[in-house]
């Protein structure tokens, strides 16, 4: 809370400058996200951060809101993030993710959506940024995978940013829904490869949605998997 106030100051200042906003905002995520997770005790193994050094879609699996913290301290400075256009109404946290300039879509129907990622992609195009957003568009409520919403694949043909797929392991039984208590579970963090999407096409976005969601598939362990996934391993 004392961070967010203060940075809150620093937002209020730094209101002429958009973009010198989402930078700053980035680093309130790098202290606060990181200061948080130390607090809280959880040892966190993370691989592959030199995949984070250029500019990107990042995008992360979600089950508990220490992944927020987490893509908070990891996400490089120039990242701006995506929410739903309500967060506005979260006490504090709402209000300052709005005053660094970070951006919201319209969920309310699929076209409206789509309209908003768009408009989205251009102000990233605009501004040199990278993008980071939680493709699953809520939090699973077991820890397993959920489908995939298209909005970052129509930020990607916009963009033709890589797509940086960031894995989170183990948060949600640190974390648990509807709990106050913080369990001292380990986390991992392992960050793919880019992938490329200078070759995406719009007539293939639900086969190159899934391309990219197998590659969470592959990397979760049996009790983040979809169930379809963990029924079909052991058929085989």
């Amino acid at each position: 809370m004392v961070t967010t106030a203060v940075w809150a100051v620093v937002m209020l200042l730094l209101l002429p400058w958009p973009c010198e906003r989402i930078r700053h905002s980035n680093a309130y995520g790098h202290v606060t996200g990181r200061m948080l997770l130390w607090i809280l005790g959880n040892p966190i193994k993370v691989e592959g951060l030199e995949h984070l050094r250029a500019r990107g879609i990042f995008i992360c699996n979600h089950a508990s809101l220490l992944d927020i913290f987490l893509v908070m301290w990891l996400a490089p400075t120039g990242t701006v993030g995506i929410a739903k256009k309500e967060i506005i109404w979260y006490p504090l946290f709402g209000q300052l993710y709005v005053l660094a300039n970070h951006l919201r879509i319209d969920r309310s129907n699929p076209a409206a959506a789509i309209r908003s990622m768009k408009e989205v992609a251009r102000e990233v195009v605009k501004n040199n940024l990278s993008l980071i957003l939680f493709p699953e568009g809520t939090r699973s409520r077991d820890g397993r995978l959920l489908p995939f919403k298209k909005g970052f694949v129509h930020a990607a043909l916009q963009t033709r940013l890589p797509i940086v797929p960031i894995v989170v392991t183990g948060t949600h039984q640190a974390w648990r829904n509807n709990s106050v208590r913080v369990h001292p579970v380990p986390l991992t963090v392992k960050v793919l490869p880019p992938i490329r999407t200078d070759g995406w096409e719009e007539g293939r976005i639900s086969e190159q949605l899934e391309t990219v969601r197998s590659l969470y598939v592959r990397n979760l362990p049996d009790s983040q998997k979809p169930l379809d996934a963990v029924a079909a391993r052991k058929a085989s």
